[in-house]
């Protein structure tokens, strides 16, 4: 590219968070992973049980052929292509689960439809990344990387809320009946094209780099040699590498914080699902708040410290909410709790941006994808041989505030993204951490 893009050029870009989220939070997250568990599946606990393999199998795939569909896109250049070819297959594969009804012989298809869109939604995600280093200076990538993220949350509860009034609620609007879960089904082609109307700006108007010229099949291969050169002279990324460490060990905290917050707060706090639900759209407000608000502490200070600063943010309540008792200050403190989610996020995505080689940068993002998904498996692991050997919940839950703290430790090693831009531009490893 040869300049960085409009303030018009950036909103369409950060509206693809808000376009993807049309899928996470419905589908994958809420809507029709309830429906699926309660009308599809044999049982509750069947059901609860093949969700969450399927939900490992994708991010399987998506772990191991991040990196390799990200080598070869840095080599082919564009990256508007490859986000078009995932966000059609995220979007057809939602249209799909129109057709699974309240029966476990739809078990499959809903399985299958769901993996293929979480597969397609993850991939798209690395080369959207990707792009957002090519579209705004250094010193406006953090404030941006927020920005992204907030739209995400609020327009993940924005779609969740408009199905809920217009086909899931007591009252709806749109009175589709329930009759083989017309009304719940229905809910995937909000979902869809929610996705499809907010991903159109991104394509429209946001500028692209140029293609390299290189075929396809040649770039695959080029890319393959490529990431092979980066694993054996992975000496030179050493500080990335520190960094997707120390982001796999607090990413598990968030994921299990997400996984067992609602079942914590069920458990401990006796609170209703309809109390449970209200409280999980007030966090992601609140995460969605923090994200917009810490764009510009990450622009003024770095992400690195950005970072940390946000997993004291996580720390100081999260420790706080295992040991108070009254649910009212449970809410309040995990109010201010969920503030920090969505900036160790997108601070998460600004210092990688900000510091992968120009010419690796989508291999680099589909190593951040893979660093988001290969232990996801381990805090929700330790979670649940905790609470069963102790007996407590919260004894359960204290594998999150040590996840957090781990990941902060790994993080005080990690080079700011300033000082690494300092090296490189020297000639030097960025090696030390500042």
């Amino acid at each position: 590219m040869s300049r960085y893009a409009t303030r018009k050029e950036m909103v369409a870009w950060a509206l693809y968070d808000c376009s993807n989220n049309g899928f996470v939070t419905p589908i994958q997250t809420f809507i029709f992973a309830a429906y699926f568990t309660k009308a599809v599946a044999e049982n509750p606990a069947i059901g609860s049980a093949m969700w969450g393999n399927m939900i490992s199998l994708a991010g399987l795939v998506v772990a191991l052929g991040g990196p390799l569909l990200g080598a070869v896109a840095d080599r082919a250049g564009r990256r508007k292509p490859w986000i078009g070819v995932f966000t059609a297959l995220c979007i057809a594969a939602t249209f799909s689960l129109w057709f699974v009804k309240p029966d476990p012989a739809f078990a499959m298809l809903a399985l299958v439809g769901v993996c293929i869109g979480t597969i397609g939604s993850e991939y798209a995600l690395i080369f959207y990344n990707t792009m957002l280093s090519d579209l705004v200076p250094n010193e406006r990538t953090g404030r941006w990387s927020g920005w992204g993220w907030a739209s995400g949350y609020i327009g993940g509860l924005a779609c969740l809320l408009l199905a809920f009034f217009l086909l899931v609620g007591d009252n709806p609007l749109i009175p589709l009946g329930t009759g083989d879960a017309a009304n719940v089904r229905a809910t995937v082609f909000l979902a869809g094209g929610w996705y499809l109307i907010f991903a159109l700006p991104l394509f429209l108007f946001t500028p692209d780099t140029p293609a390299t010229g290189t075929p396809l099949i040649q770039a695959a291969g080029q890319g393959l040699t490529q990431l092979k050169e980066s694993f054996s002279h992975v000496r030179r990324y050493k500080h990335i590498v520190r960094f997707l460490i120390a982001r796999m060990i607090y990413n598990d905290g968030l994921a299990t914080t997400f996984a067992f917050g609602g079942i914590y707060a069920a458990g401990v706090f006796g609170m209703s699902a309809k109390e449970v639900l209200i409280f999980g759209i007030v966090l992601n407000v609140a995460a969605g708040l923090g994200a917009f608000a810490f764009a510009w502490v990450d622009d003024w200070i770095g992400p690195k410290p950005t970072i940390l600063l946000s997993l004291v943010g996580l720390l100081v309540p999260g420790t706080i909410m295992l040991f108070i008792t009254s649910k009212l200050w449970f809410l309040v403190v995990g109010c201010v709790l969920g503030l920090f989610f969505g900036p160790v996020q997108s601070a998460s995505r600004s210092y990688l941006a900000r510091t992968a080689p120009p010419e690796l940068r989508s291999q680099f993002f589909g190593l951040f994808a893979l660093s988001g998904k290969l232990t996801s498996f381990a805090g929700p692991l330790l979670v649940g041989w905790l609470t069963y050997l102790s007996g407590s919940q919260r004894v359960g839950m204290s594998t999150v505030i040590f996840l957090f703290f781990a990941g902060g430790v790994m993080m005080l090693t990690v080079p700011t993204a300033a000082h690494v831009r300092e090296e490189v531009a020297e000639g030097n490893p960025a090696d030390s951490p500042q």
